[in-house]
């Protein structure tokens, strides 16, 4: 259930009311927005009276929200959510670029990518530490290893880096990590969202490769739930019957997502389709999409990449890329 306040109501009666809630056993979610300032109650409101709230001379309108996804829902949150990654921002008009190789490899590898992306334009540094592969005999990367490497590449260039996380006991290691991202095999690990919501760090949550927006959107829920609310959704391609690419970007799911939720959703063009000379016309599709961000995988010698080559964009071409995602935000603001 939601309750819209009038914009005449004051910080004392506002106070008031949401102690009377909160009175009632219901937890209450305040959100400000530009327009309207939205209460969001939270438990079961079946037994609450509407037409005794909506009588208060403080109160606009109430309406109860029938999805079983409450923080997460733009009803609850009209304004797109903004947050800070360093000194970046996502959500609302700000696009984040983050780049970097599907696995860290080696300090040089990492950290010549990491240069070569921030000289294109990348705002974030990717790279993965834990990698969660098919075969138990491919290359499962270089774990907490990894992830000191990252953070030396973070010094060298300045870039956040975000880093896929791949069981609750491994978070002890992401203490210096600027976003954990949950991968799409883990969407729904349940007691890892629960875990990551006690943190205070953004968390990168990308679409399972089966499951639906609203499934999506349960998850974000999970971490919410918990206190952290700065998750950036990720669509990064859904299995189908199609074997033409890797997965089936859902591009329809930029819009749905963006009319059913507050938070910032990118695009994952790499994982989409696994195929490099795919990833820039879904990047820009997704840019006109509306989408606030993509995540792309580029390393400096795809062939002898040991995770992920065929989709990973050359330095060079990446650059190209950048340029012409700005054409197109340009184009469509």
């Amino acid at each position: 259930m939601i309750v819209v306040l009038k914009k005449d109501a004051t910080i004392e009666q506002r106070g008031d009311l949401i102690e009377w809630i909160k009175s009632l056993g219901l937890d209450v979610h305040l959100s400000e927005g530009k327009f309207q300032t939205v209460l969001g109650l939270i438990g079961d409101t079946a037994g609450i009276d509407t037409e005794l709230i909506e009588g208060l001379s403080i109160v606009e309108k109430v309406t109860r929200i029938t999805e079983q996804f409450k923080k997460a829902n733009r009803k609850f949150h009209d304004d797109d959510s903004v947050f800070d990654i360093g000194s970046e921002k996502i959500g609302d008009g700000n696009f984040l670029i983050i780049a970097g190789p599907c696995s860290v490899e080696s300090e040089e590898q990492i950290c010549d990518i990491a240069g070569s992306v921030k000289k294109a334009g990348a705002q974030m540094l990717r790279g993965g530490a834990f990698k969660p592969r098919t075969s138990p005999y491919d290359f499962q990367g270089m774990r907490g290893e990894g992830i000191e490497l990252l953070l030396k590449a973070k010094k060298l260039t300045g870039l956040p880096i975000v880093t896929e996380i791949m069981d609750l006991s491994h978070l002890e290691l992401f203490g210096e990590v600027d976003v954990i991202q949950v991968g799409a095999r883990n969407m729904q690990n349940m007691e890892l969202l629960k875990a990551l919501g006690k943190t205070d760090k953004p968390v990168l949550l990308k679409r399972g490769l089966s499951s639906t927006v609203r499934e999506l959107l349960m998850s974000a829920e999970y971490i919410m739930a918990g206190g952290n609310e700065r998750i950036i959704l990720c669509e990064r391609g859904i299995r189908t019957f199609e074997t033409a690419t890797r997965n089936t970007l859902d591009i329809a799911a930029v819009p749905v997502l963006k009319e059913l939720s507050h938070l910032p959703v990118i695009i994952d063009p790499s994982h989409a389709c696994g195929i490099a000379r795919y990833v820039r016309p879904l990047t820009l599709a997704a840019a006109a999409a509306g989408a606030d961000g993509i995540i792309v995988e580029v390393h400096n010698n795809p062939e002898r990449a040991l995770c992920d080559g065929p989709q990973s964009l050359k330095p060079e071409q990446f650059a190209d890329l950048v340029k012409s995602v700005k054409k197109v935000r340009e184009a469509i603001l």
